[in-house]
């Protein structure tokens, strides 16, 4: 099963025999199980060729209610039952067992301990007594025939036949001595022994001791470099007695970057490997594994890097030149088209760089040795600054003090001078990331000494941008940038003047990432909004946020380093998390540029359809040209007026009564509710709406409504009586229908006044089959009415969509009005929410609130009701109706679009698409200022959104091209550098040249990957 988990229900293998008899033809079906008792078992099926076909299978009954049945197999017999009248198994054959069976594996596992009934050494010796528990054979061998055959393989595990079971022995008590310098077997004349005799080897198998012999010939390289070319490391230059095997150390740093195992978990796992029983003392060397995997960890990189190809050294390394670069950023020089710095003004933001800063309070270190004991290998090389004058410059600052926030109180701001740092030399780390493509930057990185200080950070932001300084355009995004972007070039002359930027010819901009934005005021929510500013594309700024997740789980391990030793080992990780999103781009740009496509489609369309809805009014097209020029003009100057804030003054304090009509309170009260709904009936009246002085035609449609549930409910309970019910219980039910029956009396004399024709059609053409609730598929399985019966709660009501099938009905009652009625009570329903939830305390005054709240929540399902009731009405009347394209403008409404404008219903800011009521045509003649105002934040929203994946189209195809860009320059990088050095010996230039063409080939490999992927990438 090609990827996701797999299935656990028995599967089915399909075989078909054919016959000379075309009637003859049966398909086999073998179905595999695994039984209780662990062993398997196999049924066999014999089935016509053709009993049914796979579609009359599958096909969903609509009495099924099941939503699943087109997933089911036909045959699986787990989900498929024939029933008994189809054609079922001809043959059934017993459940037999099959060959694997749980106990079989068993007896092969305890089988291997024996000697497998094979005691001979292929040399004709009969007593052989050792196996090797390493090689693939399991043939046992004698003494001599075991030790020879080793040469090749030192580090094997051996065991011997010895007391009826097999014993572990070393190959260096057999007499294997291990020689350097020359091939496996050889003896080297002027051979010289290892320090003491005594050699350890730190190997995938265990720990293993063992004889080592250098080589003393004339022309013999250092004991070191004797070990480096047997691929072992040594752990010190001068008489090593410890080495670990290149394989122990590549799979070491693997498991350390994907399963983030400590290196005292991982050698302490090859010391149960090497004794799971701890009888046999095992020589400790975890001291020693550490240093070399330091060590080994900091080559790695060098060569990665290439300085191992650079004539003037490592030490010739410059700061931050270890670091994997992100080939999707803007790199001058590397991968930027020529005469980018010309780009006109529209386009100058392609080539913008966005960075993400961020601080992890999880990455602590212990007060735990010194900088001067505990240097590290790479300084500022990589990811870290440089430890020095990082840490003079926060001394010599160390005594300003942070300004306070003005925003909410964050207390990365506020609390920076009073976290606790007591038993800790670092608090945690800020870092600088690529916050496109969430990657570590070169010098981005620096420990927190205490809290997340602008001094710190500061730092860490131009370290980072010394890279970039060539670039024109920055984007930066910060949870706290409303606050640290207000003095930053203030700041900025006490740092080093290796870090100053010339910003005065710089476009910056400043963002708090999506996720942080809505614990903002308001304000920020606009301003620092990636959603709303031009030029961003979708870019989310949470990049930190997503690498924290891998990074956080070294944090118990590297609390505990020395200060070098932890900078190292982050500085590998945050490598290796730069490699992996590289060679995912073709992946991941692939997916985003298609997501990208489809989605400026649906905004496309969503925006047109609002301004279709807006432009249908003179009012409306008038507002949208007025609101064009207001956002572009805040666009180009942010000192301009927000227009995505709204502009009624106490709009969170506001009357919701111009929501309801067009009167205007000052400030919201729930009295003020209240009388807004009485004055909705009041104004009916007065406008000769209501036939009757005390029932409104809302009145009656709501009353019916409750009728028509009391009718349900009463009819649920005689129903309930049974054959056998009691005088009580009968009365109950008798004295019910009486009072339903004069309700219903009194309603219909007042639904006569509003709906003349009702006498008629209950005199004259009212069948049974024609009762209204007896039309239609109601599956709820409560009692239909018997309109015979001569009961109350049989009575056919009549609503007005009722009787829209059987006699003439007026298309405009059933068009603006209701729809109208709905947004009027979504919105008036918003307000009251967020009236309630900023204003109200107290269980008397929520009380209350809850009360008016539910008022209006009634309404608005009336309002859902009616809709719901005329749009059936329309749909059965459609080819009468006089009016074309209504479908569109009414559409099913459904729960989840009664939200109001800013509802995301699920969705996101950036990506929650206006519920369909609200673009109705009509909606923009409405002059209420209110409601023009909430039209022009949400015409703004739809803009900004639709805009931003245009942004993002443009700025994944311009990534796109940078990154092959990129590859392309890299590749050219790496063959240059092949032949820099030069070497006495050919075979020294020959590996150097083999490893500078395996890099390119990489590259090469990535780039036309990349590129096969890409090559029908939708352009929108």
């Amino acid at each position: 099963m090609a990827g996701g988990r797999p299935s656990k229900k028995p599967r089915l293998v399909r075989h078909t025999i054919s016959t000379d008899s075309a009637a003859a033809h049966v398909h086999r079906h073998r179905i595999f199980a695994l039984q209780q008792d662990g062993e398997f078992a196999l049924r066999t099926s014999y089935l016509p060729a053709n009993p049914l076909s796979i579609s009359d299978l599958v096909t969903e009954s609509p009495e099924s209610g099941s939503h699943n049945n087109h997933f089911a197999d036909p045959w699986n017999e787990a989900e498929f039952e024939p029933a008994q009248n189809e054609p079922t198994t001809i043959i059934m054959e017993e459940v037999i067992k099959a060959k694997r069976t749980r106990r079989s594996y068993l007896d092969e596992l305890i089988r291997l301990e024996g000697r497998g009934g094979e005691s001979q050494c292929r040399c004709g010796v009969l007593s052989a007594q050792f196996r090797c528990e390493d090689c693939f054979s399991v043939e046992l061998a004698c003494r001599y025939c075991i030790v020879q055959s080793h040469h090749h393989a030192p580090l094997h595990r051996i065991k011997q036949w010895k007391d009826d079971f097999f014993h572990t022995v070393s190959l260096m008590s057999l007499g294997l001595r291990v020689q350097l310098g020359h091939r496996p077997g050889e003896e080297c004349n002027s051979r010289r022994a290892a320090y003491d005799d005594d050699f350890v080897v730190i190997d995938v198998h265990g720990i293993h001791e063992i004889k080592l012999d250098y080589c003393g010939c004339a022309h013999a390289p250092s004991r070191y470099k004797q070990l480096l070319r047997a691929r072992w490391f040594p752990a010190t230059t001068i008489d090593p007695r410890t080495a670990a095997t290149f394989a122990v150390l590549q799979l070491f740093h693997l498991l350390s970057f994907e399963s983030k195992v400590s290196a005292y978990e991982f050698y302490h796992s090859l010391t149960r490997r090497t004794d799971n029983v701890g009888t046999k003392p095992i020589r400790d060397r975890y001291s020693v594994f550490l240093r070399i995997v330091s060590e080994w960890r900091h080559l790695k990189v060098l060569k990665r890097s290439g300085r191992g190809h650079d004539p003037a050294g490592i030490k010739a390394t410059q700061e931050g030149e270890l670091a994997v670069l992100c080939p999707a950023c803007p790199q001058p020089g590397k991968n930027l088209p020529e005469g980018w710095e010309n780009a006109p003004q529209s386009e100058r933001w392609l080539y913008g760089l966005f960075l993400a800063i961020d601080a992890n309070f999880r990455l602590k270190r212990r007060l735990v040795s010194t900088d001067s004991k505990d240097p590290g290998l790479s300084r500022g090389w990589g990811y870290f600054v440089e430890e020095a004058k990082y840490k003079a410059h926060i001394n010599m600052n160390s005594e300003v003090m942070q300004e306070k926030s003005t925003c909410v109180s964050h207390n990365a701001v506020n609390l920076a001078d009073t976290k606790s740092s007591k038993g800790l030399a670092a608090t945690g780390v800020g870092t600088v990331d690529c916050a496109r493509h969430d990657m570590k930057l070169p010098n981005g990185v620096g420990d927190l000494q205490k809290g997340e200080k602008y001094l710190n950070m500061d730092y860490l932001v131009f370290s980072a941008l010394v890279s970039f300084s060539q670039l024109t355009v920055f984007n930066f995004s910060y949870d706290i940038a409303c606050q640290w972007h207000k003095k930053l070039w203030s700041r900025m002359p006490s740092l080093p003047l290796a870090l100053h930027l010339d910003h005065s010819t710089k476009v910056i901009n400043y963002f708090v990432p999506k996720f942080h934005l809505d614990a903002h005021i308001k304000p920020c929510q606009t301003k620092f909004s990636f959603n709303w500013t031009p030029w961003v594309g979708r870019t989310d700024g949470e990049a930190p946020e997503r690498g924290w997740a891998n990074i956080n789980r070294v944090a118990a391990s590297t609390k505990e380093m020395g200060p070098g030793a932890r900078r190292d080992t982050l500085d590998d990780h945050f490598g290796d998390w730069n490699w992996k999103k590289i060679s995912g781009f073709g992946r991941t740009m692939l997916r985003k540029i298609k997501e990208a496509v489809e989605a400026e489609k649906d905004h496309r369309a969503a925006l047109q359809e609002l301004e279709g809805s807006i432009k249908s009014s003179e009012m409306g097209a008038a507002a949208i040209a007025e609101w064009q020029n207001e956002v572009k003009a805040w666009e180009a100057d942010r000192t301009k007026p927000n227009p995505f804030d709204s502009r009624i003054v106490g709009a969170s304090h506001q009357s919701v009564s111009w929501v309801v009509s067009h009167y205007h309170f000052s400030e919201m009260t729930q009295p003020a509710v209240r009388l807004a709904l009485a004055q909705q009936d009041a104004r009916e009246l007065e406008d000769g709406i209501s036939l009757h002085t005390e029932v409104t035609p809302s009145v009656l449609i709501s009353t019916a409504i409750d009728i028509e549930h009391a009718q349900r409910r009463l009819r649920v309970d005689a129903d309930a009586l049974g054959l056998h019910a009691t005088d009580t219980q009968k009365a109950n039910v008798v004295t019910r229908r009486n009072a339903l029956q004069r309700r219903v009396e009194a309603w219909t004399s007042v639904q006569i006044l509003y709906m003349p024709i009702v006498a008629n059609l209950r005199a004259t053409t009212l069948p049974h089959q024609h009762h209204p609730q007896n039309t239609g598929h109601d599956d709820s399985g409560l009692p239909s009415p018997k309109p015979d019966s001569g009961n109350a709660e049989d009575f056919p009501l009549l609503f007005p969509s009722d009787i829209c099938g059987l006699t003439v009905c007026d298309p405009k009652l059933l068009e603006t009005r209701v729809v109208t009625a709905c947004r009027s009570h979504i919105r008036l329903r918003s307000q009251l929410l967020r009236f309630k939830a900023q204003n109200i305390r107290g269980q008397g005054a929520n009380t209350r609130a809850r009360k008016t709240v539910d008022t209006v929540e009634d309404r608005l399902a009336m309002s859902h009701a009616k809709y719901c009731r005329a749009h059936k009405a329309l749909l059965a009347l459609s080819t009468h109706v006089d009016h074309v394209g209504w479908q569109r403008s009414f559409q099913p409404l459904r729960k989840s679009d009664l939200r109001a404008m800013g509802d995301f219903g699920g969705q996101t800011q950036g990506t929650a698409i206006m519920s369909w009521i609200w673009l109705t045509h009509g909606v923009s003649a409405n002059d209420s200022a209110g409601l023009q105002d909430a039209l022009r934040v949400e015409w703004c929203k739809a803009r900004a959104r639709h805009n931003r994946w245009c942004e993002e189209i443009r700025l994944l195809m311009e990534e796109m091209r940078r990154v092959l860009a990129f590859l392309k320059w890299h590749i050219q990088w790496w063959e240059e550098r092949a032949t820099l050095r030069t070497f006495a010996r050919a075979e020294e230039t020959e590996g150097f040249v083999a490893y500078a063409k395996r890099q390119g080939a990489v590259r090469r490999a990535l780039l036309m990957s990349f590129e096969d992927r890409w090559a029908g990438v939708p352009h929108g």
